[in-house]
Order: structure tokens, then sequence, then C-alpha cells
């Protein structure tokens, strides 16, 4: 149940007056709550959010809305999503130490987290498109996907405790539905609220045009919805990572469900491809081949880190019913090559929600940044169209991506190639 009843929603002015009285957040900001210097910054879809500065220091405030910001409060939303963030960054800091900002205070009623200034980092999409490289980006972000599949499904977990926290983020229901439309469905045909670039119309009809592409994505909506195997971020992109030249968090992991090992990471890899084919409308080309390397390489390892945390987790934290040494190592058998097998499966969703999301940045709503920051109609089209193309034989071929590298050698094909 949405706990709206004495919901007041924030801003600059009453936030020293409303959060002033509260020791645990006095005692992050400083007490002369007079002079606390609050400035708003949310410039994301769904939610308000504060810096707030004081002489003890300087915290984030978060607070859902009851409607989707990016539309108006014709399109509501419930604010239990803020529960669901709170419960989400609490498991992430227990199966993923150190990748998500410290909570400081929750209040369910009012849908608001105060937590963790992060300093100086910044969203890392800016980063990207800024032409910035951020040093163990791949390696925390790699371990960070690998710690959170692992540790939240059936492979690590008591299948009574996995099956309890499944039932928790059930609740969680008009948000993955965002997920479920605006990713999995209004892309493929001429939905009401979809967005895309002019020069990309007849191409566009090309790919609704075809069947089996549209089957194939449903198949992986059935998938998303009705497969619980571990606790998803839900939205992991570059949007939702903030970076230092050195560092990386995780935020905003609002739209968390049970879901496919395969999603995350899948998901994740689509925004960096994205990035990668969006450069041209960014860089001049003294360094626009080096950068493009480096974002490759990046995705490159992401996976090379996430599989041997994957394999290093399995042999030291296999504790759940599934693949139990008692039908492997205590009878003398290895188990690698099961886990070899659990991997490839993961690369096969991972590949097919790659494509999918890199679809939905185009032309359904909420679009990227990276391309939406180039002026130039006609190359934004031209840059989207590889990026579309690329997206259709991940979905349609997924079987014959068996590695990373088959996954860098196809984005370099596609970013030669002129599609419309």
């Amino acid at each position: 149940m949405d706990m709206a009843k004495n919901y007041e929603e924030l801003s600059v002015d009453t936030i020293p007056s409303r959060l002033g009285v509260l020791e645990e957040i006095v005692t992050r900001i400083g007490a002369d709550v007079e002079n606390w210097q609050v400035k708003e910054v949310g410039d994301g879809n769904l939610n308000l959010v504060f810096i707030v500065e004081g002489s003890g220091g300087t915290v984030i405030i978060k607070q859902a809305l009851p409607y989707v910001r990016l539309v108006g409060d014709s399109w509501p939303l419930p604010l239990y999503r803020a529960y669901y963030e709170h419960e989400a960054l609490l498991r992430q800091e227990e199966r993923a130490p150190g990748s998500v900002p410290e909570i400081f205070y929750f209040n369910r009623e009012q849908a608001l987290i105060v937590m963790e200034f992060l300093q100086p980092h910044i969203i890392l999409r800016g980063k990207l498109i800024a032409g910035q490289r951020v040093a163990n980006l791949s390696e925390t972000m790699g371990r960070f996907c690998a710690q959170t599949a692992f540790r939240g499904s059936e492979l690590s977990m008591k299948s009574i405790d996995k099956k309890a926290d499944v039932g928790v983020f059930s609740g969680n229901v008009k948000i993955p539905a965002i997920t479920e439309a605006l990713v999995f469905t209004d892309p493929y045909f001429d939905a009401e609220m979809n967005q895309n670039t002019p020069e990309l119309g007849g191409f566009i009809k090309k790919l609704r045009d075809n069947v089996a592409l549209k089957s194939r994505v449903q198949a992986m909506l059935m998938k998303f919805a009705s497969n619980t195997e571990t606790m998803l971020h839900g939205d992991l992109h570059s949007g939702s990572i903030m970076s230092t030249d050195d560092d990386s968090r995780v935020i905003d992991p609002e739209f968390v469900q049970y879901g496919p090992m395969g999603f995350d990471i899948g998901m994740l890899t689509a925004n960096f491809l994205m990035a990668y084919f969006s450069q041209p409308g960014h860089r001049d080309e003294a360094d626009l081949a080096e950068y493009q390397t480096w974002i490759l390489t990046t995705i490159t390892e992401i996976f090379e880190h996430f599989n041997a945390e994957f394999k290093h987790l399995w042999k030291t934290e296999r504790t759940g019913m599934l693949y139990p040494k008692s039908l492997f190592e205590d009878q003398g058998h290895s188990s690698e090559a099961a886990c070899n097998d659990v991997l490839d499966h993961i690369m096969r969703d991972a590949v097919s929600f790659c494509g999918i999301e890199m679809h939905r940045r185009v032309l359904s709503l909420a679009h990227n940044a990276d391309f939406e920051m180039i002026e130039d109609t006609s190359l934004r089209a031209s840059l989207e169209a590889r990026n579309i193309a690329m997206g259709v034989e991940l979905i349609l071929n997924f079987e014959t991506i068996k590695d990373v590298a088959s996954l860098t050698s196809m984005a370099k094909r596609f970013n030669e190639g002129d599609y419309i």
C-alpha cells in the first residue's frame, strides 16, 4: 500500500524547517539549521534531489514524487518506490560492499532517503560524453554485477531466504511495469509517448515490420517478468553511476526487482555501446578512435572481471540449493563445466537484453544524452541507426555471440556502416 496520506513534497525553502529537527540529519549537516545551504539538483525523470550543506557536512536528500517528473502529474507513480530503493541499497551494500552511497536516514511515509553526498563524483554519462576516462571503472562494475548476481541468487542464498526476499520486492509493481512497456514493447510500435529523430522514420518502419525480432523481444520480456534468478538493480546505465577519475559508485536502484542474472550487465553494456556509437558527435577525428577503443576495452574488461569474480564466488560461496557441492566436489567431480554453463547462459541473456536496450533508448521515451546532445539531427540519426542495426543483430543472433570479443568485433563492424 502506498503511504501518501501525510506526504508533503519537499522544497528548497522547507527542507531546513522540516528536516532540521531530526537528530540523524542534524548530526550529518550541522545544528546551525538556519545556515544550511540547499540546492535542488534533480535532473532525472522521477524524483526530487537536493544537496544540503552545513557546517558539519553535506548530504543528498532524494524524495520520490507521486508522478513521472518527465511527463507530469498525468502519469501518476506510487511513492512506495522509495521504500524499495532503500531496501535495494541495503542489500547492494551487503552483497557488494562499498559500491553504493551510505544511507543516513529513511522516511517511508515521506518517500525520502538521506544519503552520502558523493564528491567529487559526477554522473558517468557526462564523463563519457566529455571524453574522460575513469580508472578502475571496469573492475568496479564487473565485480558489482557479479557480486549482486551471485549473492542475490540461490547459488548463495538459502532457498527460504531467497523466496522471502522475492516476496519483499514483489510489491514493486508499477516501476518494473515502466520497463516492461518502455523497454520491451513501445519501441516496436507507434506508442503514444515514443520519440525519435525524424530522419530515422523509414529505418524504424523496417524494424517494426520484423516479426521475428518482435517475437524474440517478447520472449525476453517473458523471461524478465517471470524469472527470479537474482535481485536486479533494474536500471543500470551510465546515468546511474557516479564517478571520479578513479572511483565509481552505483545509485538509483528504484527499478529493483528479482529477474534474470544477465539483465543488469546487459543493460550496462548497451549504454557503453551507445556511448561508443555516439562519439563522432562529440569528438574530433584526432582523438575519436582512441577514445572509442577505450570504451570497447572497458566493456571487455567488465565481462572479464564479472567472469573472474563469479568463478571466485562459485568456488568460495556456493552455499545455496543450486549446483550443491554434494553433487560435484563431494563426489570428487569438478563443477567448472557447470559454472561455465551458467556463465554462458548469463552471456546469452545479457546480449539479448543489450540489443533491446539499444533500441529503447532511441525509439521510446527517456532517451540517452549521448545521442540527444548531438544537435545535427542528420548526424545523430546516422549514429543512432548504427546502434539500432547492431541491436537487431544482437537480438536475433544472440547465440552466435560466444564471448565479449565477438561483441566488440561486431561493434567495430557496425561503427563503419551506413544504414540510412
